[in-house]
Order: C-alpha cells, then structure tokens, then sequence
C-alpha cells in the first residue's frame, strides 16, 4: 500500500548565503521512510535540511512539509512546522549550564506546554524511550559523547514529532557508539518516525541499508536502496 507523501520538493533551488547549492530539486519522502543524506563538505546537506526546517528559504519551485508549502509559509506558521520535526545536530546544542530536565522543560514550555505534571511525564517517557532514564538531574558535561546523543535524540522526540532531521548525528562518536545510536534510529524509525540522516559514516550505511540520496555538482539524485550495494567511500574519494 503507498504511504502517503511527507516531504516534497519540485523544480526546487537552494542557496546559501546567496550561493547556489542545489539546483532543481525533486524529491518525495513517504511517511515513515528512513533516508540517508550523502556527500562532500558544502555539498549542501545541510543546507537542505535547513530549508526542510525553513531555517532558510526555498528559491524557486514548490515544497512541503508535514502539510506546509514552504514557498507560501508564514513567519508566524514556522513555529508550528517545526513541532513537527525532531531536529539533531551532530554538537548537541545542549544548554550547559542547566540539566537534562530543565533543558527538557525548557523546549516543552517554549513549544507551549504548561502543566507540570503532564511535562514531568513526558520527560521520564522521552528518556525511557532512549534507555536513559534517572539521568534528569545530570549535567551535559558529566555525559558521554553517546549519552549526549541519546539525550539529543529525547529532546527531538519531546512534541512527538512527524518527521527527525538528523544532521551528522554520529559525526562526534566512535564506532561502536554509533552503532548503537543508528540502531536506536532504526528502533524510532520502527515506530512510525520519518527520518532523514546526513552522514559521512559510509560503515553503517552498509550495516543499516536504506534509501540514499547523494548531493554532488549541485544536484540532489539517489544512489541506492536498501536492495543494492554501493561502495560510498570510492563514490566520493
């Protein structure tokens, strides 16, 4: 049965800072996918999945998200879009000088939540989920790099989202490590998750296989799916 179209992008370009990154850009995601995001540095994977955010805007052609047109949203419209994205970067971006809680209370009450009881609950089911749990009051800086990450992925998954950016999310984690995050991926990606991966870490492509898509020479094309085998590491020496 075809699932429905959670992403899409037609005839799209996408600049950075006045720079031509991505030109005519077609791609559908289909709810529930797992997709990785491949390529060099300035490439423009990140750059897509900032456009994917409306972090920056999508020049020419068509696109939505979770049911928002891109070209046509409003300022006031991005904060409600991105309730509905999971986004993880490959730094963390955790608040330093608060714990794992207050910075969980911190995104829930931005986002809108205002009953305590119902943002304790959810911040023990976050945590469950990502087999950290009893960590609320811990520092940022008393984590592993893996249980960072872990914690990252509890603070996407907060409001429940739709859809998981994740950019470079094993950039800063060794082998073993990322293993385990990608099979936490997988595990999230089970439930329902869309999810689209930017990643250089060409061994767990191979060890998780799935659709893939290549940024190069400023196009956007799919290399494989999870029925093929590529050698990634040669297709961008």
């Amino acid at each position: 049965m075809e699932r429905n179209k959670i992403i899409t992008l037609a005839e799209s370009f996408i600049y950075q800072s006045e720079e031509l990154v991505l030109s005519n850009v077609n791609l559908q995601i289909e709810e529930g996918e797992f997709v990785y995001l491949i390529g060099r540095v300035g490439s423009g994977k990140s750059s897509l999945i900032k456009v994917l955010n409306a972090e920056i805007p999508l020049s020419g052609g068509r696109g939505t998200v979770a049911g928002y047109e891109l070209s046509r949203i409003k300022t006031r419209e991005i904060p409600f879009l991105r309730r509905k994205l999971g986004v993880i970067f490959q730094d963390f971006k955790l608040l330093p000088d608060r714990n794992v809680e207050a910075n969980f209370r911190f995104v829930l009450e931005a986002t809108g939540w205002k009953d305590k009881v119902a943002i304790t609950n959810r911040i023990k089911e976050v945590l469950k989920e990502v087999e950290m749990e009893g960590c609320e009051k811990k520092m940022p800086h008393r984590l592993s790099g893996g249980e960072q990450q872990r914690i990252v992925i509890a603070r996407a998954l907060l409001n429940n989202p739709d859809i998981i950016l994740a950019d470079e999310p094993t950039g800063n984690l060794d082998p073993e490590t990322s293993e385990q995050i990608l099979n936490l991926f997988v595990k999230i990606n089970g439930e329902g998750k869309t999810i689209i991966m930017a990643t250089h870490d060409y061994p767990l492509l191979e060890k998780f296989p799935s659709k893939t898509l290549l940024c190069e020479n400023k196009k956007l094309v799919e290399v494989s799916n999870e029925n093929e085998e590529v050698d990634f590491e040669a297709m961008l020496k």
